[in-house]
């Protein structure tokens, strides 16, 4: 009988700690709801992020190439594009494209109120090194459709386009 005592004892002695076993796995199994919050978030913060670059490069497959060539340039239509001139006075008296628009870079920034909005824009300068500075400036403006011509007036004139000299 004592060995069946001692027996029953050992049995009770270890239900409870198979329950509590149980019960230790339980907790373990389950997460807490701060770690379901912190996934959510995480995920909606993943999409957000995902939509953002998505939005980005779609954006910059919208806009124009940042140079075209001189060929390029004399192509387009004068109706639909703004041609801007960047260079100073003197250069743009010794010869000019009849229907550009002089704003010397130096003062581009002060005058972007003369710059239409709903043409496409291509800058041009003497060489092109003036005119990709003043491209950078109209993107970080906000103009959208901006390019500079590759070569400037130089490659301009060399491709045998019409030029105008004087004011």
């Amino acid at each position: 009988m004592a060995n069946s005592k001692r027996a029953n004892q050992k049995k009770t002695s270890k239900a409870p700690a198979r329950s509590q076993g149980k019960a230790e796995s339980d907790k373990k199994s389950t997460m807490p709801i701060w770690g379901w919050v912190l996934i959510v978030i995480a995920v909606v913060v993943g999409g957000y992020l995902l939509i953002q670059k998505a939005t980005q490069e779609l954006s910059r497959a919208d806009r124009l190439p940042l140079e075209i060539s001189a060929a390029e340039a004399a192509k387009l239509d004068q109706n639909e594009w703004f041609f801007l001139d960047v260079r100073e006075p003197d250069e743009w008296e010794q010869g000019h494209i009849s229907y550009a628009t002089l704003i010397p870079l130096g003062q581009l920034t002060s005058r972007l109120s003369e710059i239409p909005k709903d043409k496409n824009i291509v800058v041009v300068c003497r060489s092109g090194n003036r005119s990709a500075v003043g491209r950078d400036q109209l993107l970080e403006a906000g103009f959208k459709y901006v390019t500079s011509m590759a070569g400037g007036m130089k490659q301009w004139r060399t491709q045998g386009s019409m030029v105008v000299t004087g004011p």
